[in-house]
């Protein structure tokens, strides 16, 4: 991993590059929507808002997000990722009260598809605190999609080794004593130990990978994952 300088090929950077090209701002916007936007939802509703209005802020705000006068104000280089969507997000509910026209529910027009049913589920696990809960959301999100990566490079490289065993370990549950583990799956408890190893490493650099994504700087990516797992 690059450090000290900026991540030009990641989803964050790339936007400023797309800036003139309104196909390939829409998409990676887009993309960026989708996969932050849960963290959003879960911290408006900590905050007081009924589903009904958490849906609509959302989704007004994915609309306001996607145009172009808004992402003008989008630099990478003021920071985080995450801190820099809450703020705007505050930003955009202040204005949306200020507004005496503001839409009502149902007159949006839905830029992309969000599993509110989902992100409701979600809520349950949040801690009571806004800014806890958008942060344990969005550390959650940021796992689960490494988790999901090391899933498929399981399957595209049919790595050997009981992939159940690391969905486990990874979602934070209890694995058992080691020898009960090893036997079960047919190996040596050093056997286990060396893909359990493996596997942790492995994940470390996704996480790390995702994490490279929603941050101006390589400097920042140890404070940003350590920050995460506290969340967690």
């Amino acid at each position: 991993m690059e450090g000290g300088g900026a991540f030009p090929q990641t989803r964050w950077t790339l936007i400023l590059a797309s800036q003139n090209a309104p196909e390939r701002r829409q998409k990676a916007l887009t993309e960026l929507l989708q996969a932050y936007w849960q963290p959003l939802y879960v911290y408006l509703r900590r905050k007081g808002l009924g589903p009904a209005e958490a849906e609509d802020a959302v989704q007004g705000f994915a609309v306001r997000f996607l145009e172009k006068d808004f992402l003008a104000r989008l630099d990478p280089r003021r920071g985080r990722l995450r801190g820099y969507l809450k703020t705007a997000m505050n930003h955009y509910l202040t204005n949306l009260r200020e507004e005496a026209n503001a839409e009502k529910r149902g007159g949006r027009v839905k830029i992309i598809s969000l599993d509110f049913d989902a992100a409701e589920q979600a809520l349950g696990a949040a801690p009571p605190d806004a800014e806890r809960a958008y942060v344990r959301r969005w550390a959650d999100q940021v796992f689960a999609r490494a988790l999901d990566t090391l899933r498929n490079e399981f399957a595209a490289d049919g790595r050997k080794g009981p992939l159940e065993i690391l969905v486990r370990y990874f979602q934070g549950e209890e694995l058992g004593p080691y020898a009960e583990l090893a036997s079960r799956h047919e190996m040596t408890v050093p056997q286990l130990k060396s893909f359990l190893h493996r596997a942790r490493a492995r994940f470390r650099e996704l996480v790390a990978a995702q994490v490279s994504e929603t941050v101006a700087d390589g400097s920042e990516v140890e404070q940003e994952m350590g920050e995460l797992v506290e969340a967690l």
